[in-house]
C-alpha cells in the first residue's frame, strides 16, 4: 500500500465518508473521462431496442423507488 494512503485508514467513519463523496464529486465534473467498456454499450442497446419493441414494459422511476423502499424497510 502506498504510504502516502495509509493516513485515511486512521480518518474517523465520518470522515472517511465525506472523502467518499468528495472524491465522487470531483470524478462526477468530469464525465467524458468516464469510460464506458463496450459490453456496457452493447447492454445498453440491448435495453433500449427492448424499451422502444415495448415501451410500456418499463417501470416509473416512483415504482422503482417504491420497490426499493418496501425491500428495505420490509413494508
Amino acid at each position: 500500500m502506498n504510504a502516502e494512503f495509509t493516513q485515511i485508514f486512521e480518518l474517523t467513519l465520518s470522515e472517511k465518508l465525506q472523502l467518499v463523496e468528495d472524491l465522487w464529486d470531483s470524478i462526477a465534473q468530469v464525465p467524458e473521462q468516464i469510460p464506458v467498456l463496450d459490453w456496457q454499450k452493447e447492454e445498453l442497446a440491448k435495453r433500449k431496442a427492448t424499451y422502444l419493441q415495448n415501451p410500456d414494459s418499463g417501470s416509473s422511476w416512483e415504482e422503482v423507488k417504491e420497490r426499493i423502499r418496501s425491500r428495505q424497510y420490509g413494508a
